[in-house]
């Protein structure tokens, strides 16, 4: 499957240097770049299917963790911001149950899509994960579910919504909440965030949306899914550098499995 059968090329010239601009600019103001309708119809029913296919495959687990995605730190007071803990409740199914044939694999593979990408990140380059789990998963989350708030590690994440939930289920954030570069923590906004006395801004994506996102300074989470349809998100996974892999205890706590 070519990338004009996956992606609307009309709406979203990937390929013309005009385009990826307002695309940079968009994503360096706002940390956020959402593109509503990237996927076609007809990759968004095959991707959709084979969630539905595989989700008895999907790795389920619920996870205690901080925001900060650390181990709790005992020189702070275990109610301190740095030490709370939030829940997230997913499932998740790996790189190597993706179909061979997948949109979603085309997608990841093609020149055209990574050369968009690097110059909407700004990164020379763009790799697959060495590991077989790590590069194109699909999560999941059922009724009740959702993804506690937290930062991320990594500079960036790419995500396409596949099914979203009737109700409930969307992604929130507040940007700019702390630089991690600096060491700074920011610990009394980010007890505010998770006390409920911050106004957050919140992305409602339909089926086919493409979501590129700087997480590692702007708090986020998945409201809990209060509809009876599971939630389906496709992340693509990248890095900077080739031969990277996610170490094994890592892909113990997301799937369950090192390979």
């Amino acid at each position: 499957m070519t990338l004009q059968h996956i992606v609307d090329l009309g709406l979203f010239p990937l390929g013309k240097p005009a385009f990826r601009a307002t695309c940079k600019k968009t994503l360096d103001r706002d940390g956020v770049l959402a593109m509503p309708g990237f996927l076609l119809p007809r990759a968004i029913d095959q991707v959709r299917a084979e969630g539905r296919v595989h989700q008895d495959k999907a790795y389920f687990c619920t996870q205690d963790h901080t925001v900060y995605l650390s181990p709790q730190d005992p020189g702070f007071a275990p109610d301190h911001t740095r030490n709370r803990l939030v829940v997230s409740t997913k499932g998740c199914i790996t790189d190597d149950i993706v179909p061979a044939e997948s949109a979603l694999r085309a997608l990841y593979n093609a020149e055209a899509f990574r050369d968009f990408l690097c110059d909407v990140l700004g990164e020379t380059a763009l790799y697959d994960y060495a590991d077989p789990l790590s590069s194109i998963n699909i999560h999941y989350a059922k009724t009740g579910q959702e993804l506690g708030w937290h930062f991320d590690n990594s500079s960036f994440a790419i995500t396409l919504m596949i099914q979203p939930a009737t109700r409930g289920g969307q992604f929130e954030y507040v940007g700019g909440l702390r630089d991690a570069a600096g060491d700074d923590m920011n610990y009394q906004a980010v007890a505010d965030v998770l006390d409920g006395k911050t106004a957050v801004q919140t992305l409602t994506m339909a089926a086919g949306a493409l979501v590129l996102f700087r997480g590692k300074n702007a708090i986020h989470r998945v409201a809990p899914n209060e509809g009876e349809q599971t939630r389906m998100l496709a992340v693509l996974a990248y890095n900077a550098r080739p031969g990277i892999s996610l170490d094994e205890a890592a892909r113990m706590t997301f799937y369950g499995r090192t390979g």
